[in-house]
């Protein structure tokens, strides 16, 4: 694979074809790219990093999760990493500019206020929010910024720390801009004890970051060092929901990737999602999908 390849299955989890892809920036943590419409080409994608998209011009269509979402100009699409997205349509004169970072690298830029990222991502789930004029203005001017320092000094002195500053800005403005769009009643909240908040932090990371999700509560609070009862009444405080309700949510977006977007055959997909049998995976998928397996798999 060349650079531009490698760069692709570093943010979509797979190993796409040889294409054109334009990359602004890379590290190991943050990938820059002004067009990825080759994307399209290797639907579906399950992505590695989160990612932040600034839609600058024409029209996207396309399935985050199974739920089909509608994309214009002067939108924004926030995605963390797992989402599942796929049967994409661009519009021929879809332009747009995308920042993927690691989740090791969010936190280093949001440090104590990555609750505030989760809150967004996890509880209230924001994904497609419009901009008003001036922060358009602003990711306008700011990626004009990050080109200049690209282009300016393309192997110079300290290059990657000063883009590590700059996004770390930029990240924390967006978290302030989306809170405050945040309904009144979630805003107003109470503040949630640090200790509390740290751990389902914690726990959301670690259940993103596994392969096999469908465990007990009592394995991820092993993994923790907290009691199954602490970690699923702390989930409850934190988010309205228990830590079994979590999983399940993971869970059942890994079966849909599996059997929708993948040729493994539906033992192979029990096996790798940590299903004792097939009969407890079948009726697994018929409890929270109202099919078989095999019918969500033949199901457009």
């Amino acid at each position: 694979m060349n650079n531009q390849t490698e760069h692709l299955a570093q943010i979509a989890g797979t190993n796409p074809v040889e294409a054109d892809v334009q990359v602004g920036y890379s590290d190991e943590d943050i990938i820059l790219i002004d067009n990825v419409r080759i994307l399209a080409e290797i639907s579906p994608t399950r992505l590695q990093m989160s990612m932040v998209v600034f839609f600058v011009n024409g029209k996207a269509q396309g399935n985050i999760n199974g739920q089909s979402t509608q994309l214009e100009k002067n939108q924004l699409l926030i995605c963390p990493p797992n989402t599942l997205m796929s049967d994409y349509m661009l519009s021929p004169d879809f332009e747009m500019k995308a920042i993927f970072v690691s989740n090791k690298m969010l936190q280093s830029f949001l440090r104590e206020k990555m609750n505030v990222w989760t809150d967004i991502l996890y509880i209230h789930k924001l994904r497609v929010i419009p901009l008003q004029d001036k922060e358009i203005e602003f990711l306008n001017r700011f990626y004009e910024l990050l080109k200049m320092v690209i282009n300016s000094n393309p192997d110079g002195l300290y290059k990657t720390d000063i883009m590590h500053s700059l996004l770390r800005g930029a990240f924390l403005a967006l978290c302030s801009a989306l809170k405050s769009g945040l309904p009144a009643q979630a805003t107003n909240a109470k503040p949630m004890a640090h200790n509390s908040n740290r751990l389902f932090q914690r726990f959301i990371h670690l259940l993103g970051s596994t392969s096999v999700k469908h465990r007990p509560v009592e394995s991820y609070a092993n993994e923790l060092c907290v009691t199954p009862k602490y970690l699923s009444a702390t989930c409850k405080k934190e988010s309205g929901k228990t830590a079994n309700a979590w999983i399940t949510e993971h869970v059942v977006e890994d079966i849909r990737y599996y059997l929708k977007s993948t040729d493994l055959s539906i033992k192979e997909v029990c096996a790798r999602l940590g299903f004792t049998n097939s009969s407890f995976f079948g009726k697994y998928v018929k409890e929270h999908f109202g099919m078989t397996p095999g019918e969500l798999r033949r199901k457009g």
